[in-house]
């Protein structure tokens, strides 16, 4: 375990993302203040290794407050404007780490390694003269006359100011297991209750999710709260033996979990022709049978998706796949075609924390200076990255928050008097 300092200008709590890049940014800004970065990990960035498939998918090309969840989108925006896109290529860029773009304007590092992310960010954090010190769990923090005491299983800091950077409670084996939350509430902050975000959905009987585990396709998700539609999602989803996962149906877990959080009536649609409406659909498979009344019902719809999904979802309808257009009768089109655009998905929950990239919920946006991520009630306290009400979409978002939200606290701390 390494030792902890007596004293800082700033404890920073968590040396994840946002808190390796406060560190950073800190010390770029003022490299006269002293920074002591601490973590309960011997070897932290646990979350950075395994993002995006232990690729770590940075950024996005395109990030506005509009890809973001709960929280307040003006608040949101001013933060991502003080350090857009352009400046996390430029940083890493500079820091040795060149991004490549794929599909959906993801960028992901060249090498295709979240090591050579995490890695860099240490070097990084090193040369500009932030202390990182591992393997020193943070059990609380509290004000003091000269700012703050940081209370750890290995001894006491004192700091001015501090850092909360300790992400919410998605991946707790990471470390994010939700304790800096208490330590927010702890020193004045309201909590807005978390739930899990970007979690896969586990789904009940009767469902066609077994037979089709592994199969991965595009799809329209309509998530539904008080019998009305309250967001459409489309993008892949991916079929597995314990419901559906993929980028489509982690994005609506948010959606789904906060509304049940809420005590509300939820369920989710999936349709299988995203775009298309029932009378679109209907319309179609008359159109085909006028044309080719001797195709096969089966083969019809296996050119219009993946063809164990058409034989799986014809025998989950009760419907015979060799019977040819011409003899498809009305009831059984109109109610294939209604499955097709509304298959209500049994969704009975999600794969929780340890299976969730982001948490939603956490520090409530409206008590935090956007300009300095300052805490409104307790000045000399910033809170960074997933501890406060902000979660993106899937994508590279909640990365980019990270940054942005770092630099931001980090320009401020380096102007404090104090520091």
């Amino acid at each position: 375990m390494s030792p902890l300092p007596e004293s800082c200008d700033v404890a920073v709590v968590g040396a994840g993302a946002a808190g390796l890049a406060t560190a950073i940014f800190i010390r770029r800004f003022s490299p006269t203040s002293s920074v002591v970065l601490v973590d309960s990990a011997r070897k932290p960035g646990a979350k950075i290794l395994v993002s995006g498939g232990s690729r770590c998918n940075v950024t996005n090309t395109v990030v506005t407050e509009r890809d973001f969840w709960g929280g307040r989108p003006a608040v949101i925006r001013k933060v991502l404007r003080a350090f857009p896109v352009g400046d996390t290529i430029a940083f890493f860029r500079e820091i040795g780490v060149s991004l490549h773009e794929e599909a959906g304007g993801k960028l992901f590092p060249d090498t295709n390694r979240a090591r050579d992310v995490l890695d860099a960010l240490l070097r990084e954090n090193a040369a500009a003269g932030a202390s990182l010190v591992p393997g020193h769990r943070v059990l609380d923090v509290e004000r003091s006359d000269a700012g703050f005491r940081v209370a750890t299983d290995g001894g006491e800091l004192r700091a001015a100011a501090v850092v909360l950077a300790t992400g919410g409670q998605s991946l707790p084996k990471s470390g994010s297991d939700g304790a800096g939350f208490g330590i927010a509430k702890r020193l004045g902050h309201t909590i807005v209750p978390t739930t899990p975000a970007l979690a896969p959905l586990v789904l009940g009987e009767p469902s066609i999710h077994i037979a089709l585990s592994g199969v991965a396709h595009d799809v329209e998700l309509s998530v539904w709260v008080d019998a009305r539609i309250s967001v459409r999602l489309t993008g892949a989803l991916l079929w597995t033996h314990f419901g559906v996962s993929g980028p489509v149906a982690m994005n609506a877990s948010r959606h789904w979990l906060r509304a049940r959080l809420e005590r509300r009536d939820v369920s989710i649609t999936l349709n299988l022709r995203p775009g298309k409406q029932f009378d679109d659909v209907d319309a179609e498979w008359q159109q085909l049978a006028s044309v080719n009344p001797r195709a096969a019902v089966q083969s019809t719809l296996a050119s219009m998706v993946p063809a164990s999904v058409a034989a799986a979802t014809l025998q989950h309808l009760g419907l015979g796949g060799a019977v040819a257009l011409a003899h498809f009768g009305r009831d059984d089109r109109r109610r294939l075609s209604r499955a097709l655009v509304e298959w209500l998905l049994p969704v009975v929950d999600s794969r929780g924390y340890n299976f969730a990239e982001a948490t939603a919920g956490g520090v409530a946006l409206t008590e935090i200076d956007p300009a300095t991520m300052e805490s409104r009630v307790c000045p000399g306290l910033y809170c960074v990255g997933e501890i406060v009400d902000v979660d993106g979409r899937i994508g590279g978002f909640n990365f980019q928050w990270a940054w942005s939200s770092g630099f931001v606290a980090g320009r401020a701390l380096a102007n404090r008097p104090a520091v």
